[in-house]
């Protein structure tokens, strides 16, 4: 396709500068449209106030965009100790000066790994609606509201009478009006919210409940039984492979919602009925 190109020619020119970031995995063309492991998933959910149906998918840059990640983070830390910066004492508080051609080349980077995030999980929805279309023997209704968000960037934006970078970080962006999406975890309730655009905020919202537990420590502590319990009335994988994930994992998603009332109104409450990971 036409897209694809396009993004494996830009690619090639972030290697062409910066050939490190594609030393180690394969060239991300392979995972193009692939789900990812973790906390990955895709979802058929209902609505608890209209019924409606949604499919819900979440996956991010696969290993690209944490190769990006890595390489420019070295790179930063090389620049403090290279210019006797103060925080060469704690090199994980480098940082690349704006402007600098080492800065616009990460910007570069970042944005192609958002743009090849937003075009997988495309590919993995049309998938899905395809797949859902072949099963129930007729097209899907043709006025379906799709939501499209990214998490976990940077963006140059507007707040406080000033020009920012924000980084959202576990989060996602809400401005007023923005509709967005707050997933829970296997079996757990999710939301379907419209932002309320808190300048406090820098204009976000949470981009789900977040761990509270390590998964070692989920793994430790939960067993198959107790995953098959949290997640009953949901069909979805049920052994030890995935109690890293299991629901008593993460944070109440309830409690994070009443604490971001402020940021986000709920649109729709979803409650998974099948639960696809990676």
């Amino acid at each position: 396709m036409v897209f694809e190109r396009e993004l494996e020619d830009a690619y090639e020119r972030i290697l062409a500068k910066h050939s490190q970031i594609g030393a180690r995995g394969g060239h991300p063309a392979a995972q193009l449209g692939t789900l990812g492991t973790g906390n990955h998933f895709i979802e058929v959910c209902q609505a608890f106030e209209d019924g409606a149906i949604w499919f819900m998918l979440h996956s991010g840059s696969r290993g690209a965009g944490n190769r990006i990640g890595t390489y420019f983070i070295e790179r930063a830390k090389e620049e403090a100790l290279r210019l006797d910066r103060s925080v060469k004492v704690d090199l994980s508080l480098a940082w690349l000066d704006v402007g600098t051609p080492l800065f616009g080349d990460y910007v570069e980077a970042l944005n192609w790994a958002g743009l090849y995030a937003a075009r997988s999980r495309d590919l993995m929805m049309e998938a899905v609606t395809r797949t859902v279309r072949d099963v129930v023997g007729h097209p899907i209704h043709s006025e379906l509201t799709t939501i499209r968000i990214n998490h976990n960037y940077a963006s140059l934006e507007h707040h406080l009478g000033q020009d920012l970078w924000i980084t959202r970080k576990g989060a996602v962006s809400a401005k007023l009006g923005e509709m967005g999406i707050i997933p829970g975890s296997m079996g757990a309730k999710s939301f379907i919210v419209r932002g309320k655009g808190n300048p406090e905020s820098y204009t976000s919202c949470s981009h789900g409940a977040g761990r509270r537990m390590s998964r070692g420590a989920a793994k430790r502590l939960f067993t198959v039984e107790d995953h098959i319990k949290a997640t009953e009335g949901v069909e979805c994988r049920k052994d030890a492979g995935v109690l890293d994930e299991t629901v008593g994992a993460y944070k109440d998603l309830d409690a994070v919602m009443a604490a971001q009332a402020d940021l986000v109104e709920v649109v729709a409450t979803l409650k998974a009925l099948v639960s696809v990971k990676g």
